[in-house]
């Protein structure tokens, strides 16, 4: 696997999230919601998969488990 693939990886997941979430309409007013408003679909999917990178890195770093916030994450 090469470094193309491991930068690519995280954008398709987090565009695999936002199709789900497109299905049902996901939540009114969540940060998805109000980003897929105004931005256009990739840079969202940019935005989300850093977003992930950045949970993963603090839950790597603390040695911690994944703690759901709720519904809050997407």
């Amino acid at each position: 696997m090469g470094q193309r693939d491991i930068r690519r990886l995280p954008i398709i997941g987090a565009m695999s999230a936002i199709h789900w979430k497109g299905r049902d309409g996901g939540r009114a007013g969540s940060w998805l919601a109000r980003m897929l408003s105004h931005k256009p679909r990739m840079l969202v999917a940019i935005a989300l998969a850093n977003k992930f990178a950045r949970i993963i890195w603090a839950i790597i770093m603390r040695r911690e488990d994944y703690r759901d916030p709720a519904g809050v994450v997407c």
